[in-house]
């Protein structure tokens, strides 16, 4: 019983970084119906920064703050020059999928150029392995646990910003039909800019929190994660914040308890097993509507 509880902990912890990442990808959904696929190689290259400015003699909290800076800057360039085209495309082009996946490949040439490719040392900056609370008699690390806290929470402040807010209401607004809110007076190109940089500046916090865990950061860093948070986007439904959360818990718990009990070889392949039986039984995910699209 200890050991599928501590499997359970285990998969609660995984599973909430899984849905940092699947929020990330949302913000750009609600704004733009695109998904940014670099958002695993953000993840990296801010827990690299973060690592080689550490060593350079610069403050942690410092260095936290330059790869957070780093990453939203990035995340402004993404819109501008893969996503901003592509929409712009008279024929409607799918082409972000294509530009995204190859800006991801690029910031991982350059990260290996510049740092090198073996892995490098990640600074324990929030919490030590040795910092553990107890739950039920498992040892929990307060590392995996802050993960699931910030979920939480960010779910909880996206709910109320999107429902109690003047500009959550725009960001809806543009989401339901963008040149209406361009009609209406709307600043429509503020609000997909800003949430290209919220999505990378989280896509970040969740590298540098998962850096942490792990202890060490590399080039490719960042690859696996981003494709299991976006099973756990889809999984939940495309566009739920609430959806982003069970679905990346979801995705967490069945891969520990695939790896507990039958094959670490099989945690992931479950995952994308799970996306397949969804996309059959539920198309939208667990939270999403069904939303019509004009023609």
């Amino acid at each position: 019983m200890e050991f599928l509880f501590s499997l359970l902990v285990a998969g609660v912890s995984v599973g909430s970084a899984y849905a940092l990442i699947a929020i990330g990808l949302n913000m750009t959904f609600w704004t733009t119906r695109t998904l940014n696929f670099g958002q695993g190689s953000l993840m990296m290259l801010c827990a690299m920064l973060a690592a080689f400015l550490s060593t350079q003699g610069a403050a942690l909290f410092l260095a936290v703050l330059g790869g957070l800076a780093a990453v939203g800057a990035l995340g402004m360039f993404v819109e501008r020059f893969t996503i901003r085209p592509a929409l712009q495309s008279a024929t409607g082009s799918m082409g972000w999928i294509v530009a995204t996946l190859g800006f991801g490949t690029f910031l991982q040439g350059v990260a290996a150029k510049l740092f090198g490719s073996q892995a490098v040392a990640f600074p324990e900056f929030l919490f030590t392995t040795q910092d553990v609370v107890t739950v039920f008699g498992v040892p929990v690390a307060l590392q995996y646990a802050v993960i699931f806290v910030l979920a939480v929470a960010l779910v909880a402040g996206l709910e109320l910003f999107l429902r109690q807010t003047i500009w959550g209401q725009v960001v809806l607004a543009v989401s339901a039909d963008p040149e209406l809110g361009r009609m209406q007076g709307m600043p429509v190109r503020a609000v997909v800019l800003l949430s290209f940089i919220a999505s990378s500046v989280l896509a970040g916090v969740a590298g540098l929190l998962i850096a942490q865990i792990g202890g060490t950061v590399d080039p490719a860093f960042g690859f696996d994660l981003v494709l299991l948070g976006f099973v756990a986007a889809v999984l939940g439904g495309m566009g739920s914040s609430i959806g982003a959360l069970v679905g990346g818990i979801m995705v967490g718990v069945l891969s520990k308890l695939v790896g507990g009990y039958i094959s670490t070889a099989a945690e992931h392949g479950i995952a994308f097993a799970v996306l397949m039986l969804m996309l059959a039984v539920r198309p939208q995910g667990l939270f999403a509507r069904v939303e019509a699209v004009k023609a």
